[in-house]
């Protein structure tokens, strides 16, 4: 055998992915912390900061106590570069390999993940259960050794991804602001834009994918300038989509994104593909190298690195408490957009899957299976309770995949307020006023964080949906921000545009990150 060629055991790929998800899970990468930091200390909204310190909380205590930052765990995706001097000694594929490790990760006794897989995605969808097939893509390249980058995507995000071609002679850094004000907030910023120029449509997405997973550096990037025209377009994008007041959640503020991602290919002189892909305040993903010692040794992050912030540091003055359990509608109807309640009693909770069953039920004529009549209902789908757990990470979902039922549901129910992540849409916002039924913005972001609050949690329906049936929280001071009140009012519209016409005032956005 050629010395120069190098023996990699299948095993340790399975492995060392494994390891790596696990790893991803509960450990954000540190360049992002320092710069969530950042933009923590200098944030002038509160609900802003009040949103990127529940994050920055989160992921201590997550890694700490080594259970997911996020309760959707994510797609899996794999960019491996593997050297043409490597033989690999298995008698499965290298997908194969993959999926073994991806298996074993999100099933993990210790820390299971939450599978979010469904095959068969124009049929049953079903649920694959341990969160295969991964997606993977393979470049050979030159040497002896693996490469293997490993991401977790999570849906909310992946959800908002965008393309188009342009013409030769258009603005790339136009289409993407004007794409990105229309995104909303789904995609739980604060975060990372990546964008792929050139190729043809498969890559340019591939280009934005893999460089969303590249060293944070703005700030280096802004202190010694622009060396070429991407990152002479990257600072333009940075300060133009931070310059939109987004911010936090969509709540309005300074900080939408901290970094942006460029990559470019050649491509065909009538085409300009262009790929627009934004990255989650999860933003969990690792690079690794196998060369035939064994699996991949990962060393945790240095954590003195986290800040302290603790529940003292977050905003407390202002903020409302909340009895769900002697709920009226003159209460419901005194919250005014964009203050803090914290919530304590019986939630009920359910998402897109709950939701399609109980409309299925109310077309149908029969009953549901739980009274909704003066209840609040949580949009969640949370990661399986472990050891002394009463349930696992529970984060918000993207509530505007609830918007479609929200009307016949408010309408037949006697709902009295619902929880979720991110905007509500106008046909939404419209049923909310209309019912006079508000709807409450928790954390994307602050999983672990929101499951402390929840004290006990009790199965009520729909079982065979998994991580989408139905449950009884009792919670204890859950925090949420009065997102859409019974007029109508959203602060997801109201917040960026206060904070988009302060920053052009005061130039801040030209002043951030500096």
């Amino acid at each position: 055998m050629n010395k120069k060629t190098r023996t990699i055991a299948g095993e340790d790929i399975a492995t060392s992915v494994a390891d790596a998800l696990q790893y991803i899970s509960y450990y954000h990468p540190p360049d992002y912390i320092r710069y969530l930091s950042q933009a923590y200390a200098r944030e002038q909204s509160p609900s802003a900061k009040n949103a990127i310190g529940q994050i920055l909380l989160n992921s201590r205590m997550a890694a700490f106590g080594r259970r997911p930052i996020c309760q959707d765990t994510g797609l899996v995706v794999v960019f491996a570069k593997v050297g043409m001097g490597v033989r690999i000694k298995s008698a499965a594929s290298f997908a194969d390999l993959v999926n073994e490790g991806v298996r074993r990760a999100y099933l993990d006794p210790d820390n299971p993940l939450r599978p979010s897989i469904v095959s068969d995605p124009l049929g049953r969808r079903l649920n694959t259960r341990d969160n295969t097939p991964a997606v993977v893509h393979v470049d050979l390249v030159q040497g002896n050794y693996i490469e293997i980058t490993i991401a977790a995507k999570g849906g909310g995000s992946e959800n908002k991804a965008r393309f188009t071609t342009l013409n030769p002679s258009a603005s790339v850094a136009d289409w993407v602001v004007d794409t990105v004000s229309t995104l909303g907030s789904g995609w739980c910023p604060p975060g990372l834009i990546s964008v792929g120029i050139g190729g043809s449509a498969e890559k340019a997405m591939l280009l934005a994918k893999e460089a969303m997973n590249e060293p944070i550096d703005m700030s280096e990037l802004l202190s010694r300038g622009p060396a070429n025209a991407e990152e002479e377009l990257r600072i333009e994008l940075y300060e133009r989509i931070n310059g939109l007041g987004i911010g936090a959640q969509g709540l309005g503020g300074l900080t939408t994104v901290v970094d942006v991602k460029v990559a470019s290919y050649p491509t065909h002189a009538a085409s300009k593909p262009v790929a627009l892909i934004p990255q989650c305040a999860a933003n969990r993903h690792l690079t690794f190298t196998l060369d035939g010692k064994g699996p991949a040794q990962l060393q945790p992050p240095d954590l003195s690195q986290w800040p302290q912030i603790g529940p003292e540091d977050l905003q407390t003055t202002g903020v409302r408490r909340v009895n769900l359990d002697g709920l009226t509608r003159e209460e419901t109807a005194s919250w005014r957009c964009g203050e803090t309640l914290l919530l304590t009693g019986k939630m009920l909770t359910g998402r897109d899957g709950a939701h399609k069953r109980m409309i299925d039920l109310i077309d149908a004529g029969k009953p549901l299976p739980v009274d909704l009549q003066g209840r609040v209902i949580y949009y969640v789908g949370p990661v399986r309770a472990v050891r002394d757990e009463v349930v696992g990470p529970a984060g918000p979902t993207t509530s505007n995949r609830m918007d479609d039922f929200t009307e016949k549901l408010l309408a037949q129910t006697g709902l009295f307020a619902m929880v979720g992540k991110a905007e509500r849409g106008p046909t939404a916002v419209a049923s909310i006023a209309r019912h006079k039924t508000p709807y409450l913005a928790a954390v994307g972001g602050a999983a672990y964080l929101i499951s402390k609050s929840i004290k006990s949690a009790r199965l009520v329906a729909f079982e065979d949906l998994g991580m989408e049936a139905m449950y009884e929280f009792e919670v204890q001071d859950m925090p949420v921000i009065m997102a859409v009140d019974v007029e109508g009012n959203s602060i997801h519209n109201s917040g960026p545009i206060e904070w988009r016409k302060r920053m052009a005032a005061d130039s801040i956005a030209r002043n951030i990150g500096v």
